[in-house]
């Protein structure tokens, strides 16, 4: 049985560019994307990412074949689908499929 795999973990921040350059100052990682609203940043065995809760929920997100599976996923500007479902805590997960 082939166990699914997490993409990314992403951590409310209120200043994306700030922690941006502390995470990159104590840890060796390196940004993958920065923007206003969040930035994703690359280690050995995973992403993560920085997100201003204004526009991104706090979340992990699963790499999945069939996303929409879950409901409609949303498009985004790199091709890659996803969709946001809720577990029973409601915890935010982001089911992820990439091109």
């Amino acid at each position: 049985m082939k166990l699914n795999t997490i993409d990314h973990i992403a951590i409310a921040v209120k200043n994306i560019h700030k922690s941006t350059q502390w995470y990159l100052e104590y840890f060796d990682c390196q940004v993958l994307y920065e923007d206003e609203t969040w930035a994703l940043l690359e280690f050995s065995n995973l992403k993560l990412a920085l997100v201003s809760q204004q526009q991104h929920p706090p979340h992990f997100a699963i790499n999945s074949n069939c996303p929409e599976i879950y409901g409609k996923p949303t498009t985004h500007r790199d091709g890659s689908e996803s969709i946001y479902i809720v577990d029973p805590d409601g915890n935010s997960i982001e089911m992820i499929k990439y091109p």
